[in-house]
């Protein structure tokens, strides 16, 4: 299996070497037409730009979960989650922050307010005053943030792999130079082939890097991924004041996460939010709800939603 892995990786480097089309697209018009033509999501013009997000039960009465990604992979990383919460009748959204998938590329620092704010004039858009908020990886910092900004309109926050709670020295220069783009442009096969680490066993997944190349052709997704990246602050202050709203709190960790560390902030964590309710998620990385789908939607929904009904 390793040997597969290996030879996989080694296409994949070898294919986007001689790929030519990184960061052509441009998310006009026409794009958002052509995939409306094919995909099942929806556009919606918020102050920053179009988003992209998916819907499902809306007139749902046992509660609304929305799924916020992580640093680059868009909302097809909750695929399974948002399926599974669909078939148990929840009220379920996912969408693209702004710089990912399908969603603008605003001319902005990628803050967490940026992505806050966009989560939050989704939620408004779609009549949602309430809900339980599920961010993964950096969705982790875009849930924090939001439930900063609008306390009232957060039922839960349920972090997965969540890198909200690492020690952060704030960039003093969080401006973005093209000669920054060109470099990470130069290294989209690495990158892409890399997505494999996130998984404790990349074989369950042997297409994702392929996957992931489609999202280099995006014009736009270095910059937002770079300036996402030097935009990063500590939220130690954030996650003090969560505690002191009294919102249900819950973590998820994969056992063989190597990407989020919980080892390396775990003595702060009870500090920080000692009320939270916290699970562990075996034979998977940082991205269980993929690599253990049976264990972490059993946690999520027996353990935590099924918990408000």
């Amino acid at each position: 299996m390793k040997k597969l892995f290996f030879l996989n990786t080694l296409w994949l480097i070898n294919a986007c070497s001689q790929n030519t089309t990184f960061e052509s697209i441009v998310k006009n018009d026409q794009f958002r037409s052509e995939i409306i033509n094919t995909a099942a999501g929806h556009f919606v013009a918020l102050n920053d730009g179009f988003t992209y997000y998916l819907e499902e039960n809306p007139t749902s009465e046992i509660g609304t979960v929305v799924l916020v990604h992580g640093f680059s992979v868009p909302s097809y990383i909750w695929e399974m989650t948002f399926e599974t919460l669909k078939n148990n009748g929840y009220h379920v959204v996912a969408l693209d922050l702004y710089g990912r998938g399908y969603s603008d590329n605003p001319d902005r620092d990628y803050t967490d307010a940026l992505m806050a704010n966009q989560v939050l004039e989704l939620m408004s858009h779609l009549r949602i005053s309430k809900a339980h908020l599920v961010g993964l990886s950096n969705g982790g910092r875009i849930i924090s943030q939001t439930a900063a900004l609008k306390p009232s309109m957060v039922q839960s926050l349920i972090y997965v792999s969540s890198n909200s709670f690492e020690d952060i020295q704030a960039s003093t220069d969080v401006s973005v130079s093209e000669a920054e783009i060109a470099s990470m442009i130069i290294d989209y096969p690495e990158l892409a082939a890399g997505q494999n680490e996130d998984f404790f066993d990349p074989n369950q997944f042997p297409d994702w890097s392929t996957k992931y190349a489609q999202l280099q052709q995006y014009k736009g997704f270095a910059k937002a991924l770079i300036s996402t990246r030097k935009n990063h602050t500590n939220m130690d202050d954030i996650h003090l004041m969560i505690h002191d709203t009294g919102i249900p709190v819950f973590t998820l960790w994969g056992v063989s996460d190597k990407v989020v560390v919980y080892d390396e902030f775990k003595e702060k964590l009870p500090m920080l939010l000692p009320n939270r309710k916290e699970f562990f998620i075996k034979s998977s990385g940082h991205l269980p709800q993929m690599e253990n789908r049976k264990d972490f939607e059993n946690i999520l929904i027996k353990e935590i939603l099924e918990i408000f009904r």
